[in-house]
Parts: structure tokens; sequence; C-alpha cells
């Protein structure tokens, strides 16, 4: 048994509570998903009837026994969420995105930091197999030194959706959907840029939300280039790098999401294995063809949120980090409204 069991409480169970969270908190022995806010239903005693339901987020944060707060809920609503909570005295989790701005995020690591919190995002494609096989890559020196590295999240979504994410609401669009992970992958690979650069734009029909971006991080040996569409019919490209070694192109996604949905739990082994059809190619003078992928897990991440919180361990996703991704994201929306190259 765990020297201290943390008490979790999530604020929201749509797809990220229900299919992330809950999955991986109530197969790790360290954690007790102890109550879940929801307005009106109860799905969170659908899939455990032993978790608690609070009819409101003051009422999760009133209860002294809750360690750690998961906030699973639209985008606007992250930051004072996330200040109640770390008023309250909560560790806390924020969802993608982590606040509308670097300066709200800046106010949440000061008063976290004050209080002598764990604060920090979920960003869980860190554990995805396919940028876990990349950094694999890197470290044995394959492809050499990047000169260019294109990461792509595509969909395909002509019919605009009822949801929230598909209204002009703030903190609204594909910037702040897809482009916490994009970026954060790349500043995790190659660290701050010199430069930003970005074109941000509607390109579905009545669509109320920015559904393209080309986000360009400047270096000074390197071209970094994150995209994402809700137009493209044919979506499998993920990954392209060209180094002074070789080249690796990649397609596909983490099978994770996918077998999350599907109730399977991740106690379930093997775990994240991707389909052959998956792995990408090695393009070399020393070696030519098929690269395995590494298996992805998102366990680490939460593991390492308790190490963090009842061990004193670093973060692995750190506020410093965190700040870096919101400080290019404002960047992105500026150069794109402003059509410049900002400085970092």
């Amino acid at each position: 048994m765990p020297s201290k069991i943390l008490n979790v409480g999530l604020i929201g169970f749509g797809l990220s509570g229900r299919y992330f969270h809950s999955p991986f908190l109530s197969t790790n022995p360290n954690f007790k998903i102890k109550t879940v806010v929801e307005r009106s239903k109860n799905e969170a005693q659908e899939f455990d009837p032993t978790i608690g339901n609070a009819r409101s987020v003051e009422e999760l944060l009133s209860d002294e026994e809750i360690d750690l707060v998961f906030i699973c809920t639209p985008n606007d609503t992250h930051f004072e969420y996330a200040m109640d909570a770390l008023e309250n005295g909560k560790h806390v989790v924020i969802e993608k995105p982590f606040s509308a701005t670097a300066d709200e995020a800046r106010q949440l690591v000061k008063l976290a930091k004050e209080k002598g919190l764990v604060l920090t995002a979920y960003q869980n494609r860190r554990w995805d197999s396919d940028f876990l096989t990349i950094q694999k890559l890197l470290e044995e020196g394959k492809l050499g030194d990047i000169i260019e590295y294109e990461c792509r999240y595509d969909r395909y979504r002509e019919a605009v959706a009822g949801s929230w994410k598909e209204r002009a609401v703030p903190v609204g669009g594909n910037v702040y959907n897809l482009g916490p992970h994009l970026i954060d992958q790349a500043l995790v690979l190659f660290g701050e840029p010199e430069t930003v650069t970005a074109d941000i734009r509607i390109v579905r029909p009545n669509s109320e939300i920015d559904d393209y971006f080309d986000i360009r991080l400047g270096y000074a040996d390197k071209s970094v280039i994150v995209k994402s569409s809700l137009m493209v019919y044919e979506n499998h490209l993920r990954y392209v790098l060209h180094g002074t070694k070789g080249s690796f192109i990649k397609g596909g996604l983490d099978p994770q999401e996918e077998t999350l949905r599907k109730n399977v739990l991740p106690s379930e082994k093997p775990w994240g294995v991707e389909p052959e059809d998956r792995w990408g190619k090695l393009y070399s003078e020393a070696y030519t063809g098929i690269v395995a992928s590494e298996a992805g897990d998102y366990m680490p991440f939460y593991q390492n949120v308790y190490d963090a919180i009842v061990h004193g361990a670093e973060l692995a996703v750190k506020p410093e980090e965190v700040l870096r991704t919101c400080r290019v994201i404002d960047l992105a929306f500026q150069s794109s409204n402003e059509k410049k190259v900002l400085a970092y």
C-alpha cells in the first residue's frame, strides 16, 4: 500500500474526465477519485459507484479531504476555477489550454508558489508513442542535427457540430484546443525559439472558430512548424523531420485515446502499442526502413504528479514550461493579426 493516498476531485466529467483522467486515476493505487462535479448528471457513478457527487465547484472545493483537483471544464473557466482551487489549498492539474493568456498563467504559477502547492498542465501528449519514438531517435543521433521539424494534427470536420468547441466563445478555437500539445512537444525538443510567426484563420464554410493554424518557431539553426486543419480529408501525416544524417516520416495517432474510448482500462496489458501500419520510416545512409514505435503510456504523468505532491519530486511538466507555451500562443495570435514575425 502507498504511504499516502491522494483524494482527487474532478471538475467536469466530459471526454477528458471520463476517458482520460478517470481510467488512470482509478487504476493507480496512489489515488482515490473522491468527488466529481456534475451539475445535473451522474455519469461518474456509472463509471464507479463509489465516487461522490458535487453539484457545484464550491461544494467540491470546500471539502477539506480533497488533496488534488483536475480542471476538465470549458476553456474560459480554467483560470477562475484554478485560482479558486489554489486559494482553497488544493493542488491543481489544468486541462489544455492552461489559461487564456500568459499573464493569467503567471498569476496562477505565482499563487501556487506562494501557497506551496503543485500546479501543472495536462500535457499527456509527451507520452504518446510517436513522440517517445522521435525523442529516442534524436537521443540516439539517428537524424543528426535537425534542420526542419514539422508536426501536424489534422482532422476532417466539414459539418460544424453543436459542441461549445465549435462556437465563438472566449478562449475557443483550434489553437487553444490542439495548439498547446503541438507547441509543448516542439519546445520540449528544441527549447525556446527566437521568433514566432503564425497564420491562424477560418477555412470551413460557416465556421465560427479558427480551424486552421500554421505556427512557425524560428531558431538559428532549424525551422520548426506546427500545423493543424479541420479540413484535411487525408489526415494520416503526423511528423516530418529532416536532419543532417537522415529523415523520419510518420503518420497515424497514438492509440491510447481510441482504446480508452472503448472503456478499456490502462491496467490491461499490453498498453499503448501502435499498430505496425502507423510506424514511421527512417531514411538515412546508415539505415532506411520502418522504425517500431515506442509504447505510449500516460500513467507516468499521474505518477509524477503524485511524487511531486507526496515526495517533493520535480514536476515533469514544470510551471516554467507551461508559461513558455502560453507565451507562444499569445505571440501566435498577435503575429497572425499583425502579419508580422515577432521576437520571442
